[in-house]
């Protein structure tokens, strides 16, 4: 029987080709030509960018975090809370939502403008799976530059971090890393490159199914950039707050 609601219609098309995309990508042979290829493509659109978005994050996060510090009467934490609060939520989610506005969207144009060209039928015709050519190959980009962007993010955050509450706000650079160090911890690292790999999943996954099942011509694939980039933006946030959620229940936080 035919679903009637388009949400859950849209859900399910969505799911299913989740699935394909995971069991393609233990498929052989192995796209190693157009994984690289992605790979450059969505470092080189995305690393600026990034890089200059994390500064500014790492400076506010410790002009917040500086001000409640002082106001609870400890300014030598200033240092490892700005740090962490960088590691854990800052540099992932900025990882993710340049990647998503970025080469996200890049990849939902190009896979819509082959699919309104009927290249993507083609492909069906001639017994190549598109998933496996085309798909797997850009969500598995996708995820590997997220992690690797998330601990650049992570250092240029605390490099602005850094500079903003030791050289413009004078403060001490042995309490700031002193206190860091009575503050992080390994898995707060983990967790966050962890939630980088999901994130790029999903990016991936948003954007490679609304190019595939864009229509219309090209208002049709402007359509459906637009909305890959709102819907991953969306899900981005929701997993953030659940993964968050979980790691601050499994995981021991340092005690002072």
């Amino acid at each position: 029987m035919a679903v009637s609601n388009p949400l859950v219609r849209e859900t399910g098309s969505f799911v299913q080709m989740s699935m394909d995309t995971i069991r393609a990508a233990f498929r052989r042979p192995v796209q190693w030509r157009e994984f690289i290829q992605q790979c450059w493509f969505v470092a080189s659109v995305s690393i600026l960018p990034t890089c200059l978005v994390a500064i500014p994050f790492g400076a506010i996060i410790a002009l917040q975090t500086g001000a409640l510090i002082r106001q609870l009467g400890a300014p030598s934490l200033n240092g490892g809370a700005s740090v962490v609060g960088v590691v854990r939520e800052a540099s992932p989610i900025v990882t993710a939502l340049i990647i998503a506005g970025a080469a996200g969207s890049a990849i939902c144009a190009d896979l819509g403008a082959r699919k309104i060209r009927d290249e993507i039928d083609a492909m069906e015709v001639f017994g190549i799976s598109p998933i496996h050519r085309l798909v797997v190959p850009r969500v598995m980009a996708v995820m590997f530059v997220s992690l690797l962007l998330n601990g650049l993010v992570s250092v240029v955050g605390v490099a602005g971090s850094y500079f903003f509450s030791v050289v413009l706000e004078h403060g001490t650079p042995g309490p700031y890393f002193g206190s860091f160090t009575e503050l992080a911890q390994l898995a707060d690292l983990i967790q966050a490159e962890v939630k980088a790999v999901i994130f790029g999943l999903v990016a991936g996954l948003v954007a490679s199914y609304k190019g595939l099942t864009a229509k219309g011509g090209p208002k049709g694939v402007g359509d459906a950039v637009n909305q890959s980039v709102v819907f991953t933006f969306m899900l981005l946030f929701a997993i953030n707050f659940l993964a968050t959620s979980v790691y601050q229940q499994l995981v021991p936080q340092k005690a002072l």
